[in-house]
């Protein structure tokens, strides 16, 4: 039996009505950011996103920046479904219609997965810098990086294949997705972004000309991996 904590924009209704046939111990708490505050812990979350998906991507996107450690999986209608990409950072989407067998053994995968990737504890440290992929933080020399979800999520695609290059449309489609409609320039930008905030370790992120961009290890490091 798992511990359920359901967001929704309206407490009073069912987001999955076959839930209530299910064993696991579930708390409702309204769909806004300062409800998060006091949320009761919980084993897996879900997110109601039938009404509201602009709102509620904002959200799950806040989850994510504020560390979320439990699954979240996304509650959908059909027509919503086309809506949900991987910058919501759901663990699973789900049908509001789902009969209890089909949402018992979605808790059951997400929870699984959950867990095996809090055993690996994702750390990323090189060169001065370290990424936690479990806070959604980095640190430049032991201090604090300011990044936007964007930022972190490239520097940490970028770090986790040091040495390898990759386009513009590269990052554009592991980075931002598929389904982003805007043009290579924004990786520029938010290279250059990402270079200020590194400081005079700005190096790390370089630029192979016509190709694409990299992440450099130091010599130590890449003396380390070898």
């Amino acid at each position: 039996m798992a511990q359920l904590l359901v967001l929704s924009a309206n407490t009073d209704t069912e987001v999955l009505p076959a839930l209530a046939l299910l064993p696991h111990k579930v708390r409702h708490i309204a769909a806004e950011p300062a409800s998060l505050v006091n949320a009761p812990a919980a084993d897996l979350i879900f997110l109601d996103a039938r009404r509201d998906l602009t709102g509620s991507k904002s959200l799950a996107t806040l989850l994510l920046t504020t560390g979320l450690s439990a699954p979240l999986i996304v509650v959908v209608t059909e027509g919503g479904m086309a809506a949900i990409s991987h910058e919501w950072g759901a663990t699973d989407i789900i049908l509001d219609s789902a009969g209890p067998a089909e949402i018992d053994a979605r808790i059951r995968l997400s929870l699984e997965r959950g867990s095996k990737g809090s055993d690996s504890n994702e750390l990323i440290s090189a060169s001065g810098v370290v990424i936690d992929d479990a806070t959604y933080s980095a640190k430049v020399h032991g201090k604090p990086m300011d990044l936007t979800f964007k930022e972190f999520e490239l520097l940490r695609f970028l770090a986790q294949h040091p040495g390898r290059v990759f386009s513009r449309e590269q990052l554009l489609s592991e980075v931002w997705g598929y389904d982003y409609f805007g043009g290579t320039r924004t990786v520029d930008v938010h290279i250059r972004r990402l270079r200020a905030k590194l400081g005079d370790l700005e190096a790390l992120i370089g630029t192979v000309r016509n190709r694409g961009y990299c992440f450099n290890l130091s010599k130590d490091d890449q003396a380390i991996n070898a």
